[in-house]
């Protein structure tokens, strides 16, 4: 008979071993490892480029999900995590699956609520703004519904915030992007609810809040009320970082104006109106310009230490038709490539904002909500009918690599570690190996 230290032993070493581990991080915000939806060059050409559910092809393992959710998942270690809603937004929960055999791990509820709010569209869920990951940190985000920080080694809550108020109306969106010390979150909801506000990531306490400048909306009626319920007021965008003569930058774009804010103390450095609404699309930035896509129109805007103040009209260039609306772009090289809700990618010369090429991307009907991840040879796009699309990225021309389908559409978006796909469907999360 084994003594009791010798058994005590093994269950401590039977109990480290089965605890999955938890970094690197892989894939630790919906835009990917460096918030732009670029693969890591070390990862590039081990990704699969074809897979056939039907025929079994590059399908390592497919795990049936519980509700629903848009949000994408993040990578840590053995670890991937994303949260899922029950339909009528009373039930809130964390899916953590082991990347290597698509076990779930952890399905936490999180949040329960008597009456939410009803969305009053087929289009969003209440599970629509991703988690951020570090190596020591899981934090996960429904608007004003919650936001909590879990130890995801254990899955314990570590504090939660369900004070921070927002009538989004048609749900929450933007996720939670972090900076230093800080957890940024954007709030841009209808009637006067449009803000940003920073908490210390260590203890969920606030740091700062910033109001939303914009005073004129456009959405009055003869009453001095707004049209649509407010509608024309809401935004889904997540910011994004930069840093301009050594000082840092938050690029946040909104409802009827972008903005530039220090990240630090929330001061808004300069804003640009412009006329769109239900902005969705991340940021980007290269080489000292702000590429923007305001729910409408993608704007190119210069910006360096002089950029202060009110910068409307000053822009490189316009672009008014033709662009994304929900999936974020990628850039790769001197060009941009974006796909707008109707399935047409398009590449623009980020010279001048023309096209280099426009083509319809999928066979099949349906929308694009899942945003593009991209190598320095391809382009990956997803549609919600479940249709994937790989376009290589050369300018010229458009040539399709290769086209692959699922049983269940896609609204969350793509995700990679060690050059494996992860993918979450309507209805399960699936790794696509090559």
């Amino acid at each position: 008979m084994k003594s009791p230290v010798l058994l005590l032993s093994l269950f401590c070493t039977g109990s480290l071993l089965a605890q999955p581990a938890t970094t690197p991080v892989f894939w630790p915000d919906k835009q990917g490892p460096t918030f732009n939806g670029m693969v890591a060059e070390a990862d590039a050409a081990k990704l699969p480029l074809e897979w056939d559910e039907a025929a079994h092809k590059g399908i390592a393992w497919k795990t049936p999900l519980e509700d629903e959710g848009h949000s994408t998942p993040v990578i840590g270690g053995d670890m991937i995590w994303f949260t899922a809603a029950s339909t009528d937004g009373t039930k809130m929960y964390l899916y953590g699956v082991n990347r290597h055999d698509g076990k779930i791990i952890h399905h936490k509820l999180l949040f329960q609520n008597e009456a939410p709010e009803p969305l009053g569209n087929p289009t969003n869920n209440y599970a629509a703004p991703s988690c951020v990951l570090e190596p020591d940190a899981l934090y996960v985000h429904f608007g004003s519904y919650g936001t909590t920080r879990i130890n995801p080694a254990t899955g314990e809550v570590l504090w939660q915030r369900r004070d921070i108020k927002c009538r989004h109306f048609r749900g929450p969106g933007s996720s939670p992007v972090i900076f230093g010390n800080l957890l940024i979150l954007s709030f841009d909801g209808i009637e006067d609810q449009q803000f940003t506000t920073a908490l210390d990531k260590k203890t969920g306490k606030d740091v700062w809040f910033n109001k939303r400048s914009t005073v004129d909306y456009g959405d009055l009626d003869k009453e001095g009320k707004p049209t649509r319920d407010g509608d024309m007021r809401k935004a889904f965008c997540t910011p994004s970082f930069t840093t301009i003569s050594g000082k840092p930058l938050m690029l946040s774009c909104a409802s009827r104006a972008a903005f530039g804010y220090d990240p630090l103390t929330g001061k808004e450095l300069w804003t640009f109106h412009h006329t769109g609404y239900n902005a969705a699309v991340r940021p980007l930035m290269q080489d000292g310009v702000a590429y923007f896509n305001t729910g409408n129109h993608l704007v190119a805007l210069k910006v360096d230490a002089s950029t202060q103040g009110d910068v409307t009209g000053k822009y490189l260039w316009v672009r008014e038709k033709h662009n994304a609306s929900f999936s974020s772009t990628v850039i790769v090289g001197d060009h941009l490539f974006q796909a707008n809700a109707a399935c047409v990618g398009v590449c623009v010369n980020l010279k001048d904002g023309t096209d280099t090429w426009s083509e319809r991307l999928f066979n099949s009907a349906g929308k694009m909500f899942a945003s593009t991840i991209a190598t320095k040879e391809r382009v990956y796009f997803f549609s919600e009918t479940g249709d994937a699309t790989v376009v290589a990225t050369d300018p010229t021309k458009f040539t399709v690599l290769a086209r692959n389908k699922l049983e269940s559409g896609m609204t969350s978006s793509p995700v990679e570690a060690e050059g494996d796909l992860y993918l979450r469907t309507k209805t399960h999360l699936y790794k696509i190996v090559k």
